[in-house]
């Protein structure tokens, strides 16, 4: 099976002459994206050595000028899963949920999750149901009210008729994560190294295989 890597950032345009790039980082702290080690591009097939500087400028080993810099642009970096710390029992992490089974409120078996998107609007699941079709369906607690890492499952409540059930909105986040702060956790792909707690929380007021 191939080692799961994680999204944590994504290479922005040259800064200057001498080969720095502006990098997005999507880690709890901005800097831990260059503490995992090597980093790699979406086929695993490039690896980079990067070096967090201040105010999300960064060098990378072996890009010396700015016409190397601007070739890298929109290139999104990757770390392998098992460098991230590992989660506590009753946490997991957001990529953690591919591959599980989704049920329904009775328990039955209904899809399996196939991917984690994010398109701006917050965190979503890629449900590959039954017929053989994918339904996208937001992560929030609404759509997702409970999350069994460990056992291989999660409850889901799908659309019917296209209509989202009560209260499924990015504004409802789905299981929290593990912050002192208490605060609720930005999804996909914002903090993508915090691990989320598995019981659901109510609302207060987030992968390459």
């Amino acid at each position: 099976m191939a080692t799961q890597r994680i999204l944590v950032g994504e290479i922005g345009r040259p800064h200057g002459v001498r080969g720095l790039v502006r990098v997005q980082s999507f880690t709890a702290q901005p800097a831990d994206i260059a503490g995992y080690g090597p980093l790699s591009d979406e086929s695993g097939g490039t690896v980079f050595v990067l070096h967090w500087l201040a105010d999300g400028l960064a060098r990378i080993d072996g890009v010396a000028d700015r016409d190397a810099a601007a070739k890298l642009t929109g290139t999104r970096l990757y770390v392998d899963r098992d460098s991230l710390p590992p989660p506590d029992d009753d946490e997991f992490y957001l990529s953690d949920l591919i591959g599980l089974a989704a049920r329904d409120a009775d328990g039955q078996e209904i899809g399996q999750v196939r991917a984690v998107e994010d398109f701006g609007a917050g965190a979503f699941l890629t449900i590959l149901n039954e017929a053989g079709k994918e339904v996208l369906l937001p992560f929030t607690k609404a759509a997702v009210p409970e999350v069994k890492v460990a056992e291989g499952w999660l409850v889901v409540v799908l659309p019917v008729d296209g209509a989202l059930p009560e209260g499924a909105t990015q504004e409802d986040p789905g299981p929290q994560g593990a912050m002192s702060s208490g605060e609720a956790p930005n999804a996909l792909p914002r903090r993508q190294d915090v691990a989320r707690r598995g019981n659901p929380r109510p609302p207060r007021g987030g992968v390459v295989g």
